[in-house]
């Protein structure tokens, strides 16, 4: 199995899925020529072309628009946003007619739209630029949205993305694309709907995604050592939550931690507890834990950027909070 960087793991699922399916193309800023800010789509252009690897304006409203005109008439789009925080201002194609005209046109029409690129807390890149939008679109009617956070998971939901008949937003973490990882050379395509339980355990169930898996993993590497069992459940699908594979793990376990970069005002750990609410509140010995993100936008300072979001050892004493209860 070759090791391959994660914008690499992209840019194959792409590759392939445009070789095999010519309705395939790809629309956005710089995609073409430069082969797209972080290189996801390098070398397309000059083996497709300009009618399937389409350069485009400044004017993401305009563009995303176009693409999801372009789906009604059968054709398979892939809109790269070249930060996830300005496809802000395709809100209202996104909510109003991607998520929407398969409900109001009769099931006439479906919408196989992929909508994808890099969001998330990087280093020192603003607050504009470090936005995590995955909460703002969870509220529409109609959408998919999906996480990747390794190389091998990003390139089997993508190609998955693309071949799925209704829109799919697609979050890549900006601080992983040269995350490396060996990946199998034959194809292979995984769940949009599936969580992946990334490490089995019995004594806490901790929930997360996108870039957040890796500080789980950190801390959890120590927690393992000291003698504690978490299980850690990457959520993969934001929209539908694989409420299942959640419930089942609560249900041996008993506790849950959420570590998630998103903002804690109403973000996808919200959401989390709402529905382990309904479904597995029965099985819990302690209130859910909520490690999520400062409600403030992310200062450019380096240090106060840092002391926004979540960081393993906050993660590590959570789990030992939580599973110092004596029932």
């Amino acid at each position: 199995m070759p090791k391959i960087l994660l914008f690499d793991a992209l840019r194959e699922a792409t590759d392939e899925e445009m070789e095999i399916n010519s309705k395939v193309l790809v629309i956005g800023e710089d995609v073409g020529h430069y082969g797209g800010s972080y290189k996801v789509t390098r070398g397309l252009h000059a083996k497709y072309g300009d009618l399937r690897v389409l350069d485009t304006p400044i004017a993401e409203n305009s563009f995303t628009g176009m693409a999801i005109g372009a789906a009604m008439t059968g054709l398979r789009p892939i809109v790269e946003g070249m930060n996830m925080s300005f496809l802000l201002l395709a809100f209202n194609q996104i909510s109003n007619n991607a998520g929407m005209l398969r409900y109001t046109s009769g099931g006439n029409f479906t919408i196989p739209i992929v909508i994808r690129g890099p969001g998330g807390v990087g280093r020192q890149l603003g607050a504009e630029h470090s936005q995590r939008l995955e909460a703002y679109f969870q509220a529409i009617p109609g959408l998919k949205i999906v996480a990747c956070s390794t190389p091998y998971n990003a390139k089997g939901l993508l190609k998955a993305a693309i071949r799925d008949n209704n829109p799919v937003i697609f979050f890549e973490h900006v601080l992983l694309y040269n995350l490396q990882e060996d990946i199998p050379s034959e194809e292979y395509l995984l769940p949009l709907d599936k969580a992946e339980i990334v490490r089995y355990g019995k004594d806490v169930t901790i929930l997360t995604y996108s870039r957040m898996r890796h500080h789980v993993i950190q801390a959890v590497d120590i927690l393992v050592r000291q003698g504690y069992d978490p299980e850690i459940i990457d959520l993969i699908s934001l929209k539908p939550l694989d409420i299942d594979t959640i419930c089942t793990s609560i249900k041996k376990t008993h506790k849950v931690v959420i570590v998630e970069e998103c903002m804690k005002t109403a973000g996808i750990g919200a959401e989390l507890i709402a529905q382990i609410n309904e479904n597995a509140f029965d099985y819990l010995d302690h209130p859910v834990v909520r490690l999520s993100s400062q409600d403030i936008p992310t200062p450019y300072n380096g240090l106060l950027e840092k002391a926004t979001v979540i960081h393993p050892q906050q993660i590590e004493q959570a789990v030992k909070d939580i599973c110092s209860l004596v029932v």
